[in-house]
């Protein structure tokens, strides 16, 4: 099975059926695909000027698809060496087990699905790579009040059944499922309650 860089070598080679160039960008979202496979391709398609449904696309389109793609996942790469890192060093000091923290890390492995959108079609407008610094960079400073992407504060408990941990805050803005070490305790709480119980944002 090809590899993310091999697809993208299909999808930029200029000799190449525009049909299989378009079909080899939509293989690499199997291997990375940051808001969940059809969200990311929506996405895509809506950034870069690609008809969803068009087989024989601009390729100047769709190798700026691609720039996007790599560019958020060498953000995501760097990432997971910086993870993997830590957690040999916490290995090396005796804590042999990962924190509750790192359970949003495990289910991410790979970058498929870090700012997952449970609506294919409500997803964030900035470049992918911008959105995964930002929800990186929330994750390292502590919980907030506050979508760490869009910074919304209509953060929303919604279940999902087709992948764990099957419910959690959804940013009702931006459309990513927010991590839920990303919010305060008080945040997750207001989230989880119907919405005419529900106090003001402010008082988070």
């Amino acid at each position: 099975m090809a590899g993310f860089r091999s697809l993208a070598r299909q999808v930029r080679d200029p000799l190449g059926d525009l049909a299989l160039r378009r079909y080899s960008l939509r293989k690499c979202l199997e291997r990375f695909a940051p808001y969940g496979h059809r969200a990311t391709w929506d996405h895509l398609c809506a950034r870069h000027g690609i008809g969803p449904e068009d087989r024989g696309p601009d390729p100047v389109r769709l190798v700026r698809a691609l720039d996007e793609l790599e560019e958020a996942r060498a953000v995501w790469l760097a990432y997971e060496a910086g993870f993997a890192e830590r957690r040999r060093r916490e290995k090396h000091a005796g804590l042999r087990r990962p924190g509750t923290f790192d359970d949003w890390h495990r289910r991410t492995w790979g970058g498929h699905g870090v700012a997952r959108c449970p609506d294919p079609g409500l997803h964030p407008t900035e470049p992918l790579a911008e959105v995964l610094r930002r929800l990186i960079a929330a994750l390292g400073t502590g919980p907030g009040s506050a979508c760490p992407v869009c910074a919304g504060t209509g953060i929303e408990w919604r279940q999902d059944r087709t992948q764990e941990p099957w419910g959690g805050p959804v940013c009702t803005s931006c459309g990513i499922a927010v991590p839920r070490p990303a919010l305060t305790d008080r945040t997750l709480a207001r989230a989880r309650l119907p919405r005419h119980r529900r106090p003001a944002a402010t008082a988070a």
